[in-house]
């Protein structure tokens, strides 16, 4: 794939709040079309993970949480509700790093991220209910349904993401990274191709996905900016395919587990 000289990047306007059950490709489609936004081939279609979650009603009740003895200690060694660090321990495989305020882990996806991605931010919930919302399921086949009713309704061939926004070792604050993927080569691997002076790259991969991700993120916003889709345009993706779950490092491969 050759770099582009430009990017358009169009917030999705008009996107309602999601109730679990919700057709969300329906709803896409409907704001895409009324903000008269319409893609064409090799578009990418960027989709918060929050709105797919909530469509598909991962929401946990901490009432209806007992939490375990591990669950209890660990709670008052990092600082937290103990009933969420139960939460927390359910979504995950392993505790990375702990310390107050802080629970790193590895998410049974294979992530690795703070709280396993269990966030209370943006949760439209009733007042006397303390709702948490979980990570969505199958984050590549989500972004698989979704890439399928899109392309059929615009009769074009589209890539799609579902985006979360994680922080990173070594280095302050959040940025976009793909969850799930469909239609577009999530890794793409350069190895093989000559450089500026006709050097053959030896290791570079670029997480191709994850830039998009990113990009896309700068207009989403973190806070009540509610944009959960933005569409991007000019990346003429690669015909070749792989997910977003390529971009998780294998553990015999990871120098810092």
């Amino acid at each position: 794939m050759k770099a582009p000289e430009r990017l358009i990047l169009n917030v999705v306007p008009g996107m309602p709040l999601i109730a679990p059950g919700d057709d969300l490709g329906a709803i896409i489609i409907a704001a895409m079309t009324k903000a008269d936004l319409a893609p064409v081939a090799g578009d990418i279609v960027v989709v918060a993970q929050k709105v797919v979650s909530k469509a598909q009603g991962r929401y946990v009740d901490l009432a209806d949480i007992v939490p375990s003895a591990r669950a209890r200690e660990l709670a008052v060694e990092v600082e937290k509700d103990p009933r969420l660090v139960e939460v927390i321990l359910s979504e995950s495989v392993r505790v990375v790093r702990r310390r107050p305020r802080l629970l790193i882990v590895e998410h049974r996806d294979g992530y690795v991220a703070a709280n396993a991605g269990v966030d209370r931010s943006n949760i439209d919930a009733a007042p006397a209910r303390d709702v948490v919302l979980l990570l969505p399921m199958e984050p590549d086949a989500a972004a698989e349904m979704l890439r399928q009713r899109l392309a059929k309704h615009f009769r074009q061939p589209l890539g799609v993401i579902v985006s979360d926004s994680f922080g990173r070792p070594w280095r302050r604050g959040t940025v976009g990274v793909a969850l799930g993927s469909a239609g577009i080569a999530a890794l793409n691997d350069l190895r093989g191709r000559p450089d500026l002076f006709g050097r053959p790259l030896q290791v570079t991969e670029t997480a191709l996905a994850d830039e998009v991700a990113s990009a896309a993120s700068l207009l989403m916003g973190q806070a009540d900016e509610a944009h959960p889709v933005v569409l991007v345009s000019g990346l003429a993706v690669a015909k070749q395919q792989c997910p977003a779950r390529a971009l998780i490092r294998p553990a015999a491969e990871d120098l810092f587990r």
